[in-house]
Parts: C-alpha cells; sequence; structure tokens
C-alpha cells in the first residue's frame, strides 16, 4: 500500500489515494500507521475519495482511530495532493468533508502547490461556560467550526500545562461533547498566539480549524480585527473574516512517500 506523509504547520497526516477503493478497517489501520514508535507517525489518517459533490472528498481519522469531520491543515495538503499528482489541473477546488463541502484556492510555486486558501465556512460561538478541571477555574467559549472546540483565553498560551489540563477539558461534562481545547492569548488586533490540544490526537503542533474558532471567538468579544495572524507552535496561519466566512491561507508540504 503506498502512502503520502505531509503536513501542514507540524499538523502531519498519512494520505492514501482512495479513488478506487480503501483499504479495510480504515479506524484500525489510522491507529496503527498514526504510532510515532512503531508505525509511520502522525497525528491521523487521511483518504482521498471521489467528491461526492464536488471535485474530492477527504475522509479523516484522528491517531486514535475516532472520526474527524474536518481539518483545516489536512485539507490544505488534499489540494495539494490531487494536484501535485496530476489528478486535477484546477486550481479551484470543491472538497467535501462531514463538515460540508470547502472551497480551496490553490498558490503554486514552480508547478506545485505552496500555499492553499480555504473558505472554512462560518464559525458558530455559543455563550461561554464557567467550570473547574484539576482545581482551577476555566471560562471556556464553546465554538464549532463543523467540528466542536472551546476556546480559552489566557496571558500565555507557552505557560499552560495543556499535557494535564488537554485530557480534562476535552472530556469535560460541563462542554458537553468531546471537543478540541484552544488556549489563545491576543496580543494586539492583528495578531494571537494559541495552543491546540486536539480530540483524539493530543498535542498538535497546530490546528486549522482551533485557530479559525479561536479567531471567531475573539472577535465575537471584540479582542480582534477581520484580518489576523494566528501564531502556533507548527508556524503562522492567515485569517480573515469575509462575509460570513472566515478564510485561512496556510502552507502545504509534502514530506515523503513510502509503502506499507
Amino acid at each position: 500500500m503506498r502512502f503520502t506523509k505531509m503536513e501542514g504547520l507540524g499538523n502531519d497526516y498519512i494520505y492514501l489515494n482512495c479513488l478506487d477503493g480503501a483499504p479495510a478497517d480504515l479506524p484500525g489501520l489510522a491507529q496503527q500507521l498514526s504510532d510515532r514508535h512503531f508505525g509511520v507517525g502522525a497525528d491521523g489518517l487521511i483518504c482521498v475519495r471521489p467528491g461526492r459533490t464536488g471535485d474530492f472528498t477527504m475522509e479523516m481519522y484522528n491517531a486514535d482511530g475516532s472520526r474527524g469531520a474536518m481539518c483545516g491543515n489536512g485539507i490544505r495538503c488534499v489540494g495539494k495532493y490531487v494536484y501535485d499528482k496530476g489528478l486535477t489541473s484546477k486550481t479551484c477546488l470543491t472538497i467535501d468533508t462531514d463538515a460540508g463541502p470547502k472551497r480551496l484556492e490553490l498558490c503554486l510555486l514552480e508547478g506545485a502547490v505552496e500555499r492553499v486558501t480555504v473558505d472554512m465556512g462560518e464559525v458558530r460561538i455559543f455563550e461561554s461556560i464557567a467550570l473547574e478541571a484539576a482545581g482551577e477555574r476555566f471560562r471556556v467559549v464553546p465554538a464549532d467550526m463543523g467540528n466542536p472546540h472551546g476556546v480559552i483565553f489566557c496571558g500565555d498560551p507557552g505557560e499552560v500545562d495543556l499535557k494535564r489540563l488537554g485530557p480534562l477539558l476535552e472530556r469535560h461534562p460541563a462542554l458537553g461533547e468531546r471537543r478540541n481545547i484552544e488556549f489563545v492569548s491576543c496580543y494586539s488586533r492583528e495578531r494571537m498566539a494559541l495552543r491546540v490540544w486536539e480530540r483524539g490526537s493530543g498535542i498538535t503542533l497546530a490546528c486549522g480549524t482551533g485557530a479559525c474558532a479561536a479567531f471567531g471567538a475573539a472577535l465575537a468579544e471584540n479582542r480582534c480585527g477581520n484580518r489576523v495572524e494566528a501564531e502556533l507552535p507548527g508556524g503562522v496561519l492567515a485569517l480573515e473574516k469575509q462575509g460570513g466566512s472566515i478564510h485561512m491561507t496556510g502552507p502545504a508540504r509534502t514530506v515523503f512517500e513510502g509503502e506499507v
């Protein structure tokens, strides 16, 4: 089985061409291949399938085998995957996801995709929730980007013990369903920093939907303007509010090809 390892800001996935069919037990395969000691190593597995209504479909699984509805960094790499491999010659694509169709614009450098802009759609922000975890009090802003998030504004995300707090907040009963958790600081109207605990994957270097959720929550509380640079441990995403949608721009990179 051939695979491609790709990453967007260090948020890495294993990609399979499933246009003519997929291997059996994809959740189990995601767990096996994502293991960083005994597998290929990744934050999850993404299968590129034929489009339902769009050009292609992205089917994603987290490192623990759970199904993910949407991944902002992952979908940018889908755009690079299908273009660079000659599966399409279009630079404007629609990718179907479990969170609905997403429109991509591919930016080329010397014939290959370097950066991708994704219309991530509307972020839904809900009333904040006060809760306690590990003896600490938090104010969490629930957000939905097609997948569930919990945004926590803080002084310095780098000082947060994310490894300890992430699992507790992800599954906190006050938040209902399992959520991705973002610790966020808005340093100015144009710049924010965040760290993310992704449900099903743990600490990751970047999360596109998490950055968009944080941006939406910051906009709702007038903490930032309509354009920001979101700094994550793996790099920077450019985010812009256009009408009711958030547009996200960032890199996509192929790490290596392999066979298992």
